[in-house]
């Protein structure tokens, strides 16, 4: 093999890995989650492990009949907003009403511990 071949066949893998690399930027910008601006809501998701673990230990309080519309009374909300956090998990509470559902939750599993003591 030639120099002058050795040279082009230089040249083109250069060029080919300039073209890797401007590719690999785009497919990161195209890949990285858009930012989420500063004082935005955020929504239930992959992003909100700790959320999504109340929504779980909560959930089997709700079964019984009325027990959202009583959860709904005690957080103010429209019972609707209470399937849209436990339910379709379409949203989530502000911190204000969070820290109520942790309080009524802490009260729940406290009644039913005593309940079960009783018993």
């Amino acid at each position: 093999m030639s120099y002058s071949k050795l040279g082009q066949l230089l040249a083109m893998g250069e060029a080919v890995s300039a073209a890797a690399r401007v590719l690999d930027r785009v497919a990161r910008q195209k890949l990285k989650p858009a930012p989420i601006p500063r004082g935005a809501t955020l929504r239930p998701g992959v992003e909100t492990p700790l959320w999504r673990a109340l929504v779980v230990a909560i959930h089997p309080l709700l079964q019984r009949r009325g027990a959202k519309a009583l959860l709904a009374h005690e957080l103010g909300l429209h019972r609707g907003r209470i399937s849209d956090y436990f339910v379709t998990q379409a949203a989530m509470p502000d911190a204000e009403r969070t820290l109520r559902l942790l309080e009524w939750y802490s009260r729940q599993r406290l009644s039913a511990s005593r309940a079960g003591r009783k018993a």
